[in-house]
Order: structure tokens, then sequence, then C-alpha cells
């Protein structure tokens, strides 16, 4: 079984995970700006839309630290810390939802949602681990794993965000 990492296999995938991510919070930022007085007086999907930009940060940066020439154990370090915070994220969110869960059901929260973005971010950390502890290549396989969720989660997270926009606008227009 082969335990060398050998990033030049790994490249083209982290390359594509950056650059999505890269793209993708252009658009988000577009989107966001073209509704942001909706979004602004919404702190739920204002938080929504904030958190979806720190994931594919996160994505960016995770794709940036592969593509980096470093030790393995400062990658998987830092694999750990990244996957940590952004594990501190829905964590978060589900405390808050308990305290005011009409607000949250109104902005689209989901908790489906929120436990695919635990397990996104345990795959991350399980990953780091794995790349810490046991040098075996199968950690970037979780990692790519991990990314590939988080990226589609965070597009149809922000699917659902535009249609909680969508919903504010109509009750705004029938108040009218």
């Amino acid at each position: 079984m082969e335990i060398a990492y050998r990033p030049e296999l790994w490249q083209n995938v982290f390359v594509v995970m950056g650059s999505s991510s890269a793209a993708l919070i252009g658009l988000l930022f577009i989107a966001t700006s073209l509704h942001l007085n909706e979004i602004i007086d919404n702190p739920y999907l204002r938080r929504r839309a904030y958190n979806n930009t720190r994931y594919l940060l996160m994505i960016f940066v995770e794709a940036l630290l592969i593509l980096f020439p470093q030790p393995m154990l400062i990658l998987a370090a830092e694999l750990i810390a990244i996957n940590l915070f952004g594990l501190w994220l829905p964590l978060r969110n589900t405390y808050t939802y308990f305290t005011n869960r009409e607000g949250y059901r109104q902005a689209g929260w989901s908790i489906y949602r929120a436990i695919v973005f635990f397990i996104v971010f345990l795959l991350g950390i399980l990953a780091g681990v794995v790349i810490l502890i046991g040098h075996l290549n199968w950690g970037i396989y979780l990692l790519a794993a991990s990314c590939v969720i988080l990226v589609v989660t965070v597009v149809l997270n922000a699917w659902s965000i535009m249609l909680g926009v969508g919903q504010l606008e109509n009750r705004e227009r029938a108040r009218k």
C-alpha cells in the first residue's frame, strides 16, 4: 500500500475546489448585494449569508494549504484547526436556534442542513487526524469529500437564502 503523500495526484482536484469556491464567493457577494436590504434587515438570513461566505473561504484556504509544499505535520494541524473552527459555526447556530425557533424557521433554517455541516467538518477533522497520525493517502480522500459536500451544501444553502428573500419581498408587496 502506498503511504506517501503525492500532491501531484491531487493538484487538479484542489485547483478546481479553490477556483470554484472563489467564483462562488463572488457570486454570493453579487446575489447578496442585489437584495442587501432584505438580508441586512433579517438577522437570520444575514448570518446564513455570512456563514456561507466563511464556508467558501474555508474551502479556498484548505485547497491552498493542500497545494502549498509543506510538511505533513503542519498540513494536518492546519486542517484540524480550520475544521474545528468550521464545526463551531453550526454548533453556535444550532444552539441559537433553540433560543428562537420561529425566527430561524422563517429564515429557512433546517436541522438537516446543520447535520450535514457537522458531518462535513468532522470529515475534515478526521482527514487532518489521519494525515497527522498515519500519513495515509485516504486522509486526502476524506478532505476532498468534505470539500465537495461543503460546496454542494453551500450552493443549496444560498438557493434557500434567495428563496427566503423572495418570500420576504412577496410579503412586503402583499402588505402594500
